[in-house]
């Protein structure tokens, strides 16, 4: 923005908002100075509108100059409102009440926008899904729809990474609610003494806390019972309503500008929730949604990302080298909100990154429509355990072929090694090689041969896994992986089922399985942009554990979070002509 468009502002802190049921939440309120009236920009948080998360992804001294009032508010429980802190439950009708508040403002004109990411990206699809009359547009950043496909579970497998960290680090503000009337400031400096400890240990000691129904981190510090609730109710759908938008798309009548990442943790519900809306939407507004995709982690828009470096136009500081993502975002608010013809919708509804050609690309669907559904399927001689096996991967499809196998001991997991995360700081997310993983005898290994021409990869991705264990539930883990020449193993993405949930996401319920009878597991890799280029391998690694991103199954199919003992399984995957086992992979043919 150049200097001389630069408007005087004023800010109000605290701005009261009363819900439906008399509770007050706290705002700032940035708008030009002087009278008029404007659009508003909002978004609702929990993790304090006076900290720096709150202003971090559009700044208002920058926006409200521009004509808009941005509002920043403290969600319920959270910070300087009022109300008890339940997290992600009383979203919906707290969005509804704040988008018709922040419309009958005396400086509104009664056209409001929303913004965030992650939290504050379910914080919309909440308010959305009431339909308030007053709301023409979102940007939701990096957010989910499913809290069954990557909030609290995956598939079965408790997203114990994120949930376990993040309800510590929210913890904090619990502690200075809790104790903050006390005379004795030692009762609140001891508290988060504690709590803080726990945190700083948690990589090393706390993950690692049998049995979850009694997780010591959370529990010594009785800072979050809904982690608790989640682990009585595993993929429990009525649990978890308040907390889904899924089933719900419909009711969403806005345009949306839906923004995530190729490492990121929600990423396959982004993908969702702008192709449902593209495609499904009950408004034409809201088949006006668009979707951006970099190659980024959770909140981490930066370049590198992990170990690689992508790039300067791969970075959000200037996306393709043409347009910040501030920018980028009131584009599409001066479209919707101001009916400013920014151009924006002659341009294609999706921009991808394309990590190894390392490129921005315009798209007009989800999936490519000119991309070839392929399978690779797995193959060995029986020994395809470590990087130093005989595991192949090919086109051709499997004959007579003997199984592979390996010990899943849960006291010996598979450690996490980056990827879509969201953990404490001891585990990175992004791309980082993978060799070391690799080289443990209870991971498989399927590589292609060297590839003699680029194969590019853009779309969905999913392994079907032919497999029989000693337990009677047990979980199988699949990554999909770049093989550079000198050896650098690059994981892309990768998935995870639970055996006694694995009829789950076709409706099915829970069953356990029978000990060496052979299921097929289908494992849902959500997506990836990749170009595999000439002298690269294709791979997949197979195994039982990513710990600790996911919880350890401890092979017993006892009730969920009562083991505080687990049991070895040994585990064979087949792949022979009755039992292709394979992966799908989406190849994109140049344009």
């Amino acid at each position: 923005m150049s200097m001389q468009a630069r408007q005087q502002i004023t800010v109000d802190f605290d701005v009261p908002a009363q819900m439906r049921d008399g509770v007050i939440l706290r705002a700032n309120v940035y708008r030009p100075a002087g009278e008029g009236k404007w659009p508003v920009l909002l978004t609702r948080l929990p993790y304090g509108k006076d900290l720096p998360l709150g202003t971090s992804l559009m700044d208002p001294t920058q926006i409200a100059p521009r004509g808009y009032v941005v509002i920043v508010q403290d969600t319920r429980g959270r910070s300087n409102s009022d109300g008890e802190w339940d997290p992600m439950r009383n979203e919906i009708l707290d969005g509804e009440d704040t988008v018709a508040w922040a419309a009958q403002l005396p400086y509104s004109n009664g056209d409001v926008g929303m913004y965030g990411i992650s939290y504050f990206g379910f914080t919309q699809w909440a308010a959305a899904i009431q339909h308030p009359a007053a709301l023409k547009a979102m940007i939701p950043v990096m957010t989910w729809n499913d809290p069954l496909n990557g909030v609290l579970f995956r598939c079965g497998a408790l997203e114990l990474g994120t949930t376990a960290s993040w309800q510590l680090m929210m913890g904090l503000d619990v502690l200075i609610r809790r104790y903050r009337s006390d005379p004795d400031p030692r009762k609140l400096g001891g508290a988060i003494y504690m709590l803080t400890k726990e945190m700083d240990a948690l990589a090393k000691q706390g993950y690692w806390s049998l049995p979850l129904k009694e997780f010591g981190p959370l529990k010594r510090n009785a800072v979050a019972p809904a982690f608790f609730e989640s682990i009585g109710a595993p993929m429990g759908r009525e649990q978890a309503a308040p907390l889904t938008i899924f089933g719900r798309h419909e009711q969403v009548t806005v345009p949306t500008f839906n923004i995530g990442g190729w490492y990121d943790i929600f990423l396959q519900d982004t993908i969702e929730n702008f192709r449902i809306m593209r495609t499904q939407g009950s408004t034409p507004e809201a088949r006006q949604s668009k979707l951006l995709i970099g190659p980024w982690a959770h909140g981490i828009v930066t370049n590198p990302i992990g170990e690689l470096d992508f790039g300067f136009a791969s970075s959000a500081a200037l996306i393709d080298l043409r347009v910040d993502f501030v920018s980028l975002q009131l584009r599409w608010f001066d479209t919707f909100l101001k009916g400013i013809d920014t151009g924006m919708l002659n341009e294609a509804p999706i921009k991808l990154f394309v990590m190894g050609a390392n490129v921005w690309r315009d798209e007009h669907e989800w999936p490519l429509a000119r991309a070839v559904e392929t399978r690779y399927y797995l193959h060995s001689q029986g020994h395809a355990n470590t990087l130093h096996g005989d595991g192949e991967l090919s086109t051709q499809a499997p004959e007579a072929e003997s199984t592979d196998a390996y010990v899943y001991d849960p006291n010996k997991p598979v450690i996490t090694r980056g990827g879509a995360l969201l953990m404490t700081a001891e585990f990175r997310p992004g791309p980082f090689d993978q060799s070391s993983v690799e080289g443990r005898e209870d991971v498989l290994v399927y590589s292609t041969p060297v590839l003699e021409q680029d194969v590019e990869v853009t779309g969905p991705v999913k392994v079907h896994l032919w497999a029989t264990s000693s337990a009677s539930d047990t979980d199988f883990v699949a990554r999909l992986v770049d093989v550079y020449p000198d050896g650098y193993a690059q994981n892309l993405t990768d998935g995870i089922i639970r055996a006694r949930y694995r009829n789950f996401s076709h409706g099915g319920a829970e069953e356990l399985i029978e000990p060496g009878k052979a299921y097929e597991y289908e494992i849902d890799l959500w997506a990836t942009s990749n170009l595999f280029k000439q002298g690269h391998r294709i791979r997949l690694d197979v195994t039982s554990s990513n710990f600790p991103r996911w919880d350890r199954n401890p092979n017993t199919g006892h009730v969920f979070g009562e083991d505080d003992a687990v049991v070895v399984a040994q585990q064979t995957i087949l792949h022979d002509a009755a039992h292709p086992s394979y992966v799908l992979l989406s190849l994109a043919p140049a344009q």
